[in-house]
């Protein structure tokens, strides 16, 4: 009978140290290690004596960019496809940037490997790696295929963060703008106005109605801009932590994203090919469709999708088709569920999923590209609106004065 080899739980841990450095000058400070001995070698590699070293407590886990996710697995693949062992290859990368949060992670992968812990179960020890990462990683332990499952995962993860830039830059943008002009526009409303009111106090003579509607903006924006601003702080604030606590709020707010005419689309596009290439890609790697979708419960980032997803699991597992599934949570639209059943009865499902996938990248970056057309005009009207508005109302009363003059 094979032994079990323990699994070690040691954790990382924060350091005091004091000691001298090449030049025999005292130096002091912290670091994050595994033990005193892991803190006494990274600090020898620092060309520094260790006189003390002291046990602060464990160490807070760090916070891990998507982006540096992306990048081990890419370096990883890179390694394995080179021909270097799992073990060495995850030493190198922890070497390469030993103080980051990410290379503590990769140390104590390493550790677990060491002994005796499976990749993928190491994996799913830190909350940094999601179902799908860790499920791809396990079937590609067991096909002896994970260089190229790793090298799968960077690309769709490097083309998933390609496109999401675009599509906070293709919404942020007029946002950003509208935002600044309307600041402006109170600016001119607190300082500018009151100015012109002085002066049309002195004319004796009745305002058109712009400006007494713009006096009178002003007059209320002045009153009202402290209470105003302490309301919409409290309601981002309250908002912000609803949404966290809150899982009928975050339904509510996701279901909202995906109705407006020119945004929804967007993100429906967006959910829609997150899907299908995760599911896509577990079904090309042997996954069970039984099995892919407790994988995929999370990954749209949408919770109409991901509660469609579950929806879907339960009709599959009672033996219903695909496509039919799909059909019932209206989160698909007809081209999506025509090609999901043609595929079925085809039996190429896996392929069909990932060109869904291609098509809708397609389409989004068009939407994207439309959309960023057809918004800079629009931020150009707005902007002339609001301020060609607020300059006709203020000089009117001075032109119609020097007219009857």
């Amino acid at each position: 009978m094979t032994p079990v080899v323990p699994i070690s739980e040691v954790r990382d841990a924060r350091f005091a140290w004091r000691g001298t450095d090449a030049h025999g000058r005292l130096r002091r400070g912290a670091l994050i290690a595994a033990d005193v001995t892991a803190a006494r070698d990274a600090l020898k590699q620092q060309r520094i004596t260790a006189v003390e070293i002291i046990r602060k407590g464990p160490a807070r886990p760090g916070r891990i960019r998507s982006a540096e996710i992306t990048l081990f697995s890419r370096q990883l693949a890179n390694l394995l496809q080179a021909g270097v062992p799992l073990l060495s290859a995850l030493n190198i990368i922890a070497a390469s940037d030993a103080s980051s949060a990410l290379a503590r992670v990769v140390r104590a992968l390493a550790r677990d490997i060491a002994q005796g812990l499976h990749f993928s179960d190491a994996l799913t020890r830190h909350r940094c790696f999601d179902a799908l990462y860790c499920q791809l990683v396990a079937v590609g332990e067991a096909s002896g295929s994970l260089a190229a499952l790793l090298a799968q995962l960077a690309h769709s993860r490097e083309r998933a963060a390609a496109q999401k830039a675009k599509l906070r830059a293709a919404l942020s943008y007029p946002a950003g703008v509208l935002l600044l002009a309307l600041l402006i526009t109170v600016a001119l409303m607190l300082w500018v106005v009151p100015t012109f009111q002085q002066i049309f106090d002195g004319f004796g003579a009745a305002l058109p109605a712009p400006t007494r509607v713009v006096l009178a903006l002003s007059a209320a924006t002045a009153r009202g801009i402290v209470p105003a601003s302490l309301a919409i702080f409290v309601l981002c604030l309250g908002f912000g932590f609803g949404l966290r606590r809150s899982a009928a709020l975050r339904a509510a707010f996701d279901r909202a994203l995906l109705m407006p005419p020119m945004v929804g689309p967007l993100f429906r596009q967006w959910a829609i090919a997150r899907w299908s290439r995760a599911l896509g890609t577990l079904l090309k790697a042997g996954t069970p469709l039984a099995d892919a979708f407790d994988v995929i419960s999370n990954i749209t980032g949408n919770m109409m999708f991901d509660r469609a997803t579950h929806t879907i699991a339960r009709a599959v597992r009672r033996g219903e088709r695909l496509s039919g599934a799909m059909r019932a949570t209206g989160c698909f639209p007809p081209a999506v569920l025509q090609t999901v059943s043609v595929a079925e009865e085809s039996g190429a499902l896996d392929t069909m999923l990932n060109d869904i996938a291609t098509l809708n990248d397609h389409q989004l970056d068009r939407r994207i590209e439309a959309l960023a057309g057809l918004v800079e005009p629009l931020i150009i009207v707005v902007l002339g609106a609001l301020i060609g508005g607020l300059v006709v109302a203020l000089y009117l009363p001075i032109i119609q004065l020097g007219n009857v003059i």
